[in-house]
């Protein structure tokens, strides 16, 4: 498998002689300077390209162009925002790049209430907790209808948990749920995220899965001309937020979006730690059932409470069994080269980390410090040399 790093680009506090330095080949990089739905210009495509190769890497995957709200409300809007996506496919493949990971969660992109949640090690975590949730959607959001979407019981814990909170308690959390998140777009403030919030109101989850077949009608046949795979990564928490549908967080779900567009280039970006937020996913079934368009993979680890809230694990720890997920890309990976396919190898980074060590006291994006990735590459890369070790490996 071919090890990558997720890198923001000149701007990321890690750099990409560090990335080399953590044992990775690869590079999963996007244009975050253009980031609101336009074209990507053809000379950043190429500069970024070649700043990862001049440091000896490869841009092996493109995370992400972003997918605008317009396109997943559907409507005559999403006609040109689906042919600016179209075009910079177009111009990422004239650059020689191939993968592109892509969501398509309304609204907001992965959500978490807490950032640096202690752990048992020392360690700083990424964590989601459904009261802290609730009551900010419920009471301090205070959206409209939010109290049906809740059981009374969770409701009520809710309610203490947003009357106890401080203002900069208040203010922290917001910032958490909200701010700067990838997919929060210009809605950095209450009143910004409420009103792009109620333009989904009347949507419902059919309403998104026909607005995501459509865009897959334009767009996979601009990729299999092209020769790119796109691979849409699940819904991060894989339930629904603020009220908001979400259509690829369940084993019935991906089934749906690739019955209805079954092209290979209609691909699955396979993440253990979104897909394993909820406990009634069976990762390695869903993992089995796909193994055939699954382009790109993030490895991380949750461990989850019955009430829906998590903690971002270490990655051998939580609900994923990455021994047998790992092995079970192995044998994909061995089918493929077998039959000869030139794209056998199937790119996977070590998915957020702890903050660890002196990370603790440095600015870092949130789940991508360097030493907490490390560290998970490190263990996940040691689980491929066992299974491939010529005396004691079962894949050989």
């Amino acid at each position: 498998m071919e090890q990558t790093w997720r890198w923001f680009g000149p701007r990321d506090p890690v750099s990409l002689s560090q990335v080399r330095q953590a044992g990775a080949v690869g590079v999963v990089s996007a244009l975050h300077d253009h980031y609101r739905g336009e074209v990507w210009p053809e000379g950043a495509i190429a500069a970024r390209k070649a700043e990862i190769e001049s440091a000896g890497l490869r841009w092996s995957v493109v995370e992400s162009i972003p997918v605008p709200n317009a396109i997943k409300l559907g409507g005559e809007p999403a006609r040109e925002a689906t042919a600016a996506f179209a075009e910079t496919m177009r111009r990422l493949a004239r650059a020689g790049l191939q993968t592109i990971c892509y969501n398509f969660m309304p609204v907001v992109d992965w959500t978490r209430t807490e950032l640096r949640h202690p752990m048992p090690s020392g360690g700083l975590a990424l964590r989601f907790d459904m009261v802290d949730f609730v009551a900010y959607d419920a009471f301090l959001l205070a959206r409209p209808d939010a109290a049906r979407d809740y059981a009374p019981a969770l409701l009520a814990q809710a309610e203490a948990r947003a009357s106890s909170l401080a203002p900069e308690a208040v203010e922290r959390l917001e910032r958490t749920i909200i701010a700067g998140l990838p997919g929060a777009e210009d809605s950095h403030s209450r009143q910004g995220i409420a009103a792009i919030i109620a333009q989904y109101r009347d949507l419902s989850p059919d309403d998104l899965r026909a607005n995501l077949r459509t865009f897959h009608e334009t767009v996979i046949p601009v990729a299999r001309e092209n020769g790119l795979r796109l691979c849409i990564h699940p819904d991060d928490p894989p339930f629904p937020l603020f009220g908001l549908p979400r259509i690829v967080s369940t084993a019935a779900d991906l089934a749906a979006i690739f019955d209805a567009v079954p092209e290979l280039e209609n691909g699955l970006t396979f993440c253990a730690g979104s897909l394993g937020a909820r406990a009634d996913n069976d990762l390695p079934a869903i993992l089995s059932a796909h193994l055939d368009r699954v382009h790109f993979v993030h490895l991380r680890n949750v461990s989850t409470d019955p009430d829906g809230s998590f903690v971002e694990d270490d990655h051998l720890s939580g609900n994923a069994d990455m021994v047998r997920l790992l092995a079970l890309l192995l044998g994909e990976e061995a089918r493929r080269r077998a039959e000869g396919r030139a794209d056998h190898l199937i790119p996977f980074r070590p998915d957020h980390g702890h903050l660890l060590l002196d990370d603790q006291s440095r600015v870092t994006n949130p789940g991508y410090s360097a030493i907490g990735r490390l560290k998970g590459l490190a263990e996940l890369r040691g689980i491929l040399a066992a299974l491939t070790h010529p005396t004691y490996g079962v894949l050989q």
